[in-house]
């Protein structure tokens, strides 16, 4: 797979996490995950589309765009009630 919209992709494209460790098994960056208010980073495909209408939310408002999803995703979970729920 080719990510051309990543510049960084071709650079780490054919590196073998295979045996990485997940996070809380490394002290040192559990440590750091712990001091950065509860958020863990994740990877998530988003549509192109989409992201781009956050990414020009963010340089209108001088957010980062990361928050604005975030904030997002907040805003509609706090929306939900039992009902809304499987």
């Amino acid at each position: 797979m080719n990510d051309n919209s990543d510049p960084l992709f071709s650079q780490y494209s054919n590196i073998d996490f295979s045996t990485a460790k997940p996070v809380a098994q490394v002290p040192v960056l559990a440590q750091l995950q712990a001091a950065h208010g509860g958020k863990s980073r994740v990877t998530v495909r988003i549509d192109n589309a989409t992201l781009a209408v956050f990414k020009a939310r963010a340089e209108i408002s001088g957010d980062n765009y990361q928050t604005l999803i975030n904030e997002t995703l907040r805003q509609f979970v706090q929306s939900q009630t039992p009902a809304h729920m499987p």
